[in-house]
């Protein structure tokens, strides 16, 4: 994986972003450059989570790079081949939507929608309360599509939020290594 430039998009499940910026630290020890990109929600958003310029920090330290959160600098990844890969942590369910129906009307959407006309990967660490319900035929679709990728998941609540899915953040750099080849890492449904 050395000297690879990975995007790293930031959707708004913010329950989990933290879990997802564990992950990019842990992306960014290895010998590659990451070019952070998040939705305007979680560009602007202050929550019980966290303040956004926190985030908007700590993700810009990691990086060493300026956050990409507008379509209008999203756009060029796909005509500049800037990305090899793009990862998409946490990735909403209404952001899998989008991608799986091809509506491009985020930061983060246009950048996949971008990366993807290179035909490279796009991973997508899934975190989404109705994953099993309103989500999954979009979820069907994106895993029966060319050059997406899943972080292995599983249900996370399944009595008290029976349709909620969440990616394994820990599995992203295993998940990365296998897309790079072209396959997805297994098993995707995992306990």
């Amino acid at each position: 994986m050395e000297r690879i430039t990975v995007g790293y998009a930031f959707c708004g499940s913010f329950c989990t972003i933290a879990k997802s910026v564990e992950a990019l630290r842990e992306l960014a020890k290895l010998d590659i450059n990451i070019k952070p990109i998040m939705s305007d929600i979680v560009y602007k958003t202050d929550t019980r989570f966290g303040k956004a310029s926190d985030l908007i920090k700590t993700v810009e330290e990691i990086c060493n790079e300026e956050i990409i959160h507008d379509i209008t600098s999203a756009e060029p990844i796909g005509p500049k081949n800037l990305l090899d890969v793009i990862i998409v942590s946490p990735c909403t369910g209404n952001t899998a939507a989008k991608i799986a129906l091809g509506i491009t009307d985020t930061p983060v959407t246009m950048a996949v929608k971008a990366h993807l006309r290179n035909n490279k990967p796009a991973i997508l660490a899934i975190a989404t309360n109705d994953a099993l319900g309103a989500s999954a035929k979009n979820l069907g679709l994106l895993h029966n599509t060319q050059n997406i990728f899943f972080v292995p998941y599983r249900q996370d609540d399944p009595f008290d939020k029976n349709n909620s899915l969440v990616c394994d953040f820990t599995l992203i750099p295993q998940t990365l290594e296998y897309a790079l080849k072209g396959k997805q890492i297994q098993p995707v449904i995992i306990k």
